[in-house]
């Protein structure tokens, strides 16, 4: 074999088993392997899980905190309109940089594949070409999946449609939108209908920003879901954020779920940039933002997490750590019993890597050699700690490593390190 994993735990459970890597692919997995490898790893009992997959993201904007000046409100419209005031001064050299800096550390931190939404309102379509620049460039080891994204409204930005056509033509994989966005609900649905026929014509997949408001009244997911349905995109369709839900009534969500998972709809939410942009104008009692997740879940709707920013007009913190992501994500959705959090470690690997239809992903015997070895004996204890990488292995090649990080104790009587596990 190219490369052995030893004593290996596995996200379903099973314990001391061997992985074997062979030619970029897992070649079997069982427990004590009668094989050799030509490098071999001793994972000593840890966790060894696909990599992580952000479902939802926007490299056009990561890394750009402070340009031009900071978003003193916190508010989700103070930072489109800084971003509004950014996107002139932007350049193809500075956003390369910025993106593949986060690339950088999506690799370090064990995250391999993301979906990132980049901006078609700008005529020039500049952050288009960079990121599909960037994209070429980490392909040897990173998948990424971009969405032609509206960001100013497809029908409200003039031209936006045309633009976000030129994109799909220039090889963008993916269609945007932001319903919500428009100057009325009519319009919200009619862009959600242009866009999903626009989809259903090229075949390719749908993400939209899909109700990321506090107003209950904020409906789109449903009309997605019709659409969805009608034009034949069952499993090709994702409505992201969904934050109005979580302010809807009850009665109306046991109606709009049953749409949702009928039309095989997915549902993305982003727990820091939810919990932190929404609610802003109640005073108490204040609403968490973040859709319905364990409802979604026990309906059978597919649902993942994403990161969403990371140091741009919308968040000033982050740091490609998809564990935090969905560390928050159980906090917010108060999932914690044992089942509810291995949910949570799904939401930001085998489910978005369903959504996004990565091929090859997986630990079965045939799957891509890509694999995390974390810190942590298991999913709840990797969420528990944010868990350290210890190796991060691409198509059976190890292209990240840390060491662990025990804190060194000074106390007389007391033992000289400890690792926060029991």
């Amino acid at each position: 074999m190219d490369l052995l994993i030893r004593n290996a735990n596995l996200p379903d459970g099973r314990g001391a088993v061997d992985i074997a890597i062979l030619d970029g692919r897992i070649a079997q997995v069982g427990p004590q392997l009668a094989l050799r490898g030509r490098e071999e790893i001793d994972a000593a009992g840890a966790l060894v899980t696909p990599p992580f997959v952000d479902a939802h993201f926007h490299m056009d904007a990561t890394l750009s905190y402070g340009l031009p000046r900071i978003n003193e409100s916190g508010t989700l419209l103070e930072g489109i309109a800084l971003w509004g005031e950014l996107k002139p001064h932007l350049t193809q050299e500075a956003l390369i940089a910025r993106a593949l800096q986060y690339c950088d550390w999506a690799v370090a931190r064990g995250l391999l594949a993301i979906r990132t939404h980049v901006d078609v309102c700008d005529e020039r379509l500049l952050a288009v070409e960079a990121l599909l620049e960037v994209k070429r460039q980490v392909a040897p080891y990173l998948d990424m999946q971009l969405v032609a994204f509206p960001q100013d409204g497809l029908l409200r930005s003039p031209n936006a449609f045309a633009n976000l056509q030129r994109a799909i033509a220039m090889g963008v994989d993916v269609v945007g939108g932001i319903p919500h966005f428009e100057r009325s609900m009519e319009q919200g649905a009619e862009s959600v209908r242009l866009l999903c026929a626009f989809a259903a014509d090229k075949g390719l997949r749908v993400d939209m920003h899909c109700d990321e408001s506090d107003d209950p009244l904020s409906r789109h997911i449903e009309t997605l879901a019709f659409y969805a349905q009608q034009m034949g995109l069952q499993g090709r369709v994702a409505g992201s954020h969904l934050t109005s839900m979580h302010s809807m009534d009850n009665y109306y969500v046991s109606k709009l779920l049953p749409l949702i998972r009928e039309a095989g709809v997915a549902a993305i939410a982003n727990p820091l940039i939810n919990i932190t942009l929404q609610g802003r104008h109640d005073s108490y009692p204040k609403r968490r933002g973040m859709t319905r997740v364990p409802e979604m879940m026990a309906a059978g709707i597919d649902c993942a997490f994403g990161h969403d920013c990371v140091m741009d007009p919308w968040y000033s913190l982050g740091s490609a750590d998809m564990l935090e992501v969905a560390h928050m994500g159980l906090h917010v959705a108060q999932m914690t019993s044992q089942s509810a959090m291995r949910a949570c470690f799904d939401a930001v690997t085998v489910n978005p890597a369903r959504i996004l239809g990565l091929p090859g992903y997986g630990l079965q015997p045939g799957c891509h050699a890509d694999l995390v070895i974390l810190d942590a004996r298991d999913a709840v204890e990797a969420l528990r700690l944010r868990a350290g990488r210890r190796y991060v292995i691409r198509r059976g090649k190890v292209i990240s490593r840390a060491p662990a990080m025990p804190a060194q104790l000074h106390l007389p009587g007391r033992p000289g390190q400890v690792d926060f596990r029991l």
